[in-house]
C-alpha cells in the first residue's frame, strides 16, 4: 500500500437530505456525535475498505486508550505495520496513512482567539511552548502572523503526539520545533523541520509541513507548505512521520531510511462514499435530527477538534 494524505473539506459540504441519510447509515451509532469527527471516520473507512480491502460493512473501528482510532479487524501479515491517523479542525478533516512506518496529522486553523487579545492567548498558553521556540513565533512581524507562526508550531508539536499516542500527561516543553526555512514558497514539500526532544535533535522523524487555504472566489486549493498572502482563513497540516527501519542482513545493522512525501488530494462527499455499503438501514429521523440540532457544516466549521 502506499502513502495516502487525503483532505475533506466537511464545511463547504450541503448535504441534501438523500446524501445525509446515506452517511448516517455508514458508520458505527458511536461515530455519528459530531459531523468533523463523523467526516473523519468516513476518511477511515475509505482508506480501509479501498487500500487494505477490508469490505465496508466489515470494519470495526475502536479508540485507544488515548483516543486514537484504530482497527480491530485481523489484517494479513503484510498490512501488519499499517498506521493511519486523522484529524479535523476548522473547515477540514485531514487523513494520513503509511504503510511501514508511525505516522500522525494535525490541521490547525488560524483565527483570532474567541475572547481577549493575542498577547493574552500568549500568555496563557507559554507553557506549551520552549524559549527558542516563543522567539520565534514573536519574532513576526506582526501580531497576526505570530499567530500563524503559532498555530504552524501547535500543529507539529500535535503531529508527532499524536504519532507517538500519548496523552494529556506529555509535557509539550519536551519537545522543541526548529522550523526551517521560516517563510516558505508555495507549491514546495518541506521536511527541513527538526525536532529536538530533551534537547537532542530525533534524528528518526521528518515532518512534512503543508496549508489549506480556500481562494477569494471559495474554489477550494490544496497548496503544498506555507505562503504569506493574508486571506480570511489558513490551515496549517502537519504530518510527523517515523522513518521505517530497514535491517541490512551484509553488516547486521538496522538503518532508517527516508519516505516519499505524496501530495494532499482533497475529496468530495462523492469521494468519500464511492465505496461504501451501508451499515444499517435507513432512519429517517436523522435528518430531522440534522436539522433541528443545528448540525450544519457551516455551525460546526469552528469548533476544535
Amino acid at each position: 500500500m502506499e502513502s495516502v494524505r487525503w483532505a475533506f473539506a466537511h464545511s463547504a459540504w450541503l448535504p441534501c437530505r438523500e446524501e445525509w441519510l446515506l452517511a448516517m447509515r455508514l458508520i458505527q451509532p458511536e461515530e455519528k456525535e459530531r459531523l468533523a469527527q463523523f467526516a473523519g471516520r468516513l476518511l477511515i473507512r475509505k482508506l480501509i475498505a479501498e487500500k487494505l480491502k477490508v469490505p465496508w460493512n466489515k470494519i470495526q473501528l475502536q479508540r485507544t486508550s488515548k483516543g486514537k482510532p484504530i482497527l480491530i479487524n485481523d489484517l494479513s501479515s503484510t498490512d501488519a505495520n499499517f498506521n493511519f491517523n486523522v484529524s479535523h479542525q476548522g473547515n477540514y478533516a485531514v487523513l494520513a496513512a503509511e504503510p511501514d512506518c508511525q505516522v500522525g496529522i494535525d490541521v490547525m486553523k488560524t483565527s483570532l482567539p474567541g475572547s481577549g487579545s493575542i498577547p493574552e492567548f500568549f500568555r496563557i498558553m507559554n507553557r506549551q511552548f520552549t524559549e527558542e521556540e516563543w522567539r520565534v513565533i514573536t519574532s513576526m512581524n506582526n501580531e497576526w502572523l505570530q499567530l500563524d507562526m503559532f498555530h504552524r508550531h501547535w500543529a507539529l508539536k500535535e503531529s508527532f503526539i499524536k504519532a507517538i499516542g500519548v496523552g494529556l500527561g506529555f509535557s509539550l516543553q519536551r519537545i522543541e520545533f526548529n522550523v526551517s526555512p521560516v517563510q516558505l514558497e508555495v507549491g514546495k514539500t518541506y521536511t527541513e523541520t527538526i525536532m529536538l526532544l530533551d534537547g537532542e535533535e530525533e534524528k528518526e522523524w521528518t515532518f512534512e509541513q503543508y496549508q489549506i487555504k480556500k481562494d477569494l472566489h471559495g474554489a477550494l486549493i490544496i497548496l503544498f507548505a506555507n505562503q504569506e498572502t493574508r486571506l480570511d482563513d489558513y490551515h496549517h497540516v502537519a504530518v510527523a512521520l517515523e522513518k521505517p527501519r530497514v535491517f541490512d542482513k551484509k553488516c547486521g545493522e538496522v538503518f532508517t531510511t527516508d519516505v516519499t512525501q505524496p501530495a494532499f488530494t482533497e475529496l468530495t462527499f462523492e469521494d468519500l462514499v464511492a465505496s461504501a455499503v451501508p451499515l444499517a438501514p435507513e432512519d429517517p429521523t436523522c435528518w430531522d435530527n440534522f436539522c433541528s440540532r443545528q448540525e450544519s457544516p457551516a455551525r460546526q466549521s469552528s469548533n476544535p477538534r
